[in-house]
């Protein structure tokens, strides 16, 4: 009995060190690729993709702006700033310290001067290359740096864990930004991604979601940068336009549901844009039902992303997908970075959640989900313009692709949970 109790111990000792070493080695794996595929990159100059230019459409008592080229997106936004009467709410997940990303702060810091009031909000981690110099800024401006660790001794809480994905700008009351586009050169010219300017009272809906983040993770001290940001409620709604926000500290995740509920209703078109695809499965099962009850579902992800495990670690789904019918195109020359959907020329969600983990179950995220057929048929519109640029993947081209690819997707395939 006791020989039988030391081989089980014995066995479980081996199999996780098996497990641990596996571990090992596809972190190992992740990191060379990630290594290699940035050394390959050094020195490539952009090249030229197609863009769609601005379309205003109205939407209840505001409008909505389409932005899909990072230059137009930033001249409307930095004229908002220069326009600001009386408050800024800015936010962003990057904030680069090259020229762009000064031009927005300098906007900023003179609004600040002539006596608006300021709220910035940007994500540590995700700016830890970024200069200290650029990140200091001036006095007036209220400035909530979201940290690395957020967890504090709640290192057991996973809910504190999640970053602050986020892209929202609201000027006095009037106009909000949203989309995927973070603050950097690089992304005003040489990035594919998608941004909305509302106006209207689906504004507020922005607001609140400024307001609620700040004042669930400022720090609780008394300095004017630190106190609560208080809003007067607005008594009117816009009742095509909802914002849905991810909230980890609140175990709230409505996002994920809007698509895959959008998704399971569709009876036409299911047409999305992602920059990483790598959800849970059934999610994937959803777009596979679709296509298999006859909708016309495509999917549109970059050729080669700017994170190469990402993108072996989502072709581990393409063969179950292309065999149900869900057409799959990837988008070449440039990263596309944007965050789309459009279902039944009807329903249109743009925001910052990627398909992936990490946006749909893990970060702070902002959809703004419209039901609108104009605003559907514009991005309708976005999705073709991207698609002319893209190669589209068939069954048989992916089937025949070379073994030790197909090994390295199933090697990989593990990772899913932490992308």
């Amino acid at each position: 009995m006791v020989t039988r109790s030391n081989a089980l111990a014995q066995a479980l000792r081996i199999a996780r060190k098996t497990l641990m070493w596996l571990l090992a080695g596809q972190l190992a794996v992740a990191v060379s690729m990630s290594l290699v595929d940035s050394y390959r990159r050094r020195g490539k100059k952009p090249r030229p993709f197609p863009v769609t230019a601005p379309s205003t459409v109205e939407v209840g008592d505001g409008t909505v702006t389409t932005y899909t080229y990072g230059r137009d997106l930033y001249a409307d936004m930095l004229a908002a700033i220069d326009g600001a009467q009386r408050q800024i709410l800015f936010e962003t997940y990057i904030w680069k310290g090259d020229e762009t990303g000064e031009r927005f702060k300098a906007a900023l810091a003179a609004a600040a001067d002539r006596g608006v009031e300021v709220y910035c909000i940007y994500d540590g981690f995700a700016n830890l290359v970024v200069s200290p110099v650029f990140k200091s800024f001036p006095d007036n401006l209220k400035v909530l740096r979201y940290p690395v660790y957020a967890a504090g001794w709640r290192f057991f809480d996973l809910a504190r864990y999640g970053r602050d994905h986020r892209k929202i700008l609201v000027v006095d009351d009037h106009v909000g930004f949203v989309g995927g586009y973070n603050i950097g050169s690089a992304y005003e010219t040489e990035w594919r991604d998608t941004h909305l300017r509302i106006t209207g009272p689906a504004v507020w809906d922005l607001k609140r979601a400024f307001a609620d983040f700040w004042n669930l993770n400022r720090r609780r001290r008394l300095r004017a940068s630190e106190r609560p940001l208080l809003l007067e409620t607005a008594s009117t709604w816009e009742p095509r336009i909802r914002v849905h926000r991810n909230i980890p500290r609140l175990w709230m995740f409505p996002i994920r549901s809007v698509y895959i509920e959008a998704i399971n209703r569709a009876s036409r078109n299911v047409w999305l844009t992602t920059a990483y695809f790598t959800p849970d499965q059934d999610f994937v099962d959803a777009i596979r039902a679709a296509a298999r009850r006859g909708v016309d579902v495509r999917l549109l992800l970059p050729l080669k992303s700017n994170h190469i495990v990402a993108d072996w670690i989502s072709r581990g789904y393409f063969s179950q997908m292309l065999s149900d019918g869900v057409r799959i195109f990837r988008y070449r020359d440039a990263m596309v970075h944007a965050k789309t959907a459009t279902v039944d020329g009807t329903w249109t969600t743009v925001g910052t959640a990627n398909i992936d983990r990490l946006s749909l179950t893990g970060n702070y995220e902002v959809n703004v989900e419209v039901i609108d057929e104009a605003l559907a048929q514009q991005l309708e519109k976005v999705f073709a313009t991207d698609e002319s640029h893209a190669l589209e993947l068939t069954s048989p081209e992916w089937e025949a692709r070379d073994l030790h690819r197909k090994f390295t997707e199933y090697f990989l395939a593990p990772l899913r949970p932490l992308l």
